[in-house]
C-alpha cells in the first residue's frame, strides 16, 4: 500500500466503499471512527469515507470503457481525500461533532432546527473502524502469531446495515470482523466478505496491471 503512495486505512477504506457498492447497488453514508488525541479528554470524531472522489473512482471500476491509468489516477485522489478527511477530524475540523454539539445546544434553548434534525438522523448504513494491533510489549506478535487477534469494532447502527472492523496485523494480514442483522433481508456478512475479498483482488490487480503497462512503455522508449 505504501510503495503505492496510498495510506493503508485509505486504501481498505476504498475497498469497502468498492465492496459495498457491489453489494448495495448504490452508495450510503459511511462512518469511520477518528481518535482526537490531540486534545485534553479527546474522544472521537467521524470521516466520511464516502466522498465525491471515492465514488468517481467506484464508478470506474465499474466501467469497462475506463482505462487502467484513469482508475489509478481516481484512486490516488479519493485515498488522498480520505486522509485529508481523517487528519481534519484528527486534529478537531471535523464536521459531526460539532453539528451535534449545535444540536444540544438547540435543544438546551428549545430552538428547532429541521436542519439538524435532518443530518443527524440519516442512517449510516456502513458503520467501520480500524483497530489498532500492537498495543502492548509483552508479547512478540511475529513469534506469537496465534495471539493475533480478529478482534472486534462498530455493529451495524442501521437495521439494513453493516459493521465492519478490520486489523492491519502486518505486512501481509488483514483481518476484517463484519457484523450485520439477522433479520434484514437486505444484508449478509458472508456474502459481504466476499465482496471486500473481490475489491481487495481487484486494487492488487489494477497496480500490477499499470506496472506492466509502465514497463512496457518504457521498454518501447
Amino acid at each position: 500500500m505504501k510503495v503505492n503512495s496510498m495510506s493503508p486505512d485509505a486504501y481498505i477504506q476504498m475497498a469497502l466503499q468498492l465492496a459495498y457498492f457491489r453489494d448495495a447497488g448504490k452508495f450510503n453514508l459511511t462512518y469511520e471512527a477518528s481518535m482526537t488525541r490531540l486534545f485534553r479528554e479527546g474522544r472521537t470524531e467521524t470521516v466520511r469515507p464516502c466522498t465525491i472522489e471515492s465514488t468517481e473512482w467506484v464508478k470506474a471500476m465499474e466501467s469497462k470503457d475506463t482505462n487502467i491509468e484513469t482508475k489509478y489516477e481516481l484512486l490516488l485522489t479519493a485515498a488522498k481525500q480520505h486522509q485529508k478527511g481523517y487528519q481534519n477530524a484528527m486534529c478537531g475540523k471535523g464536521i459531526d461533532r460539532h453539528l451535534f454539539c449545535l444540536y444540544v445546544v438547540s435543544k438546551y434553548l428549545e430552538v428547532d432546527s429541521p436542519f439538524l434534525k435532518e443530518v443527524l438522523s440519516e442512517p449510516w448504513k456502513l458503520s467501520t473502524s480500524q483497530t489498532p494491533h500492537g498495543q502492548t510489549s509483552l508479547i512478540n506478535l511475529k513469534k506469537h502469531p496465534n495471539c493475533i487477534s480478529a478482534g472486534g469494532g462498530f455493529g451495524p447502527v442501521a437495521d439494513d446495515g453493516y459493521g465492519v472492523s478490520y486489523i492491519i496485523a502486518g505486512e501481509n494480514l488483514l483481518f476484517f470482523h463484519i457484523s450485520c442483522k439477522r433479520s434484514s433481508p437486505k444484508t449478509n456478512a458472508a456474502r459481504f466478505a466476499k465482496q471486500i475479498e473481490k475489491a481487495l483482488a481487484d486494487m492488487k490487480n489494477l497496480f500490477l496491471e499499470r506496472k506492466k503497462l509502465q514497463a512496457q512503455k518504457n521498454g518501447s522508449m
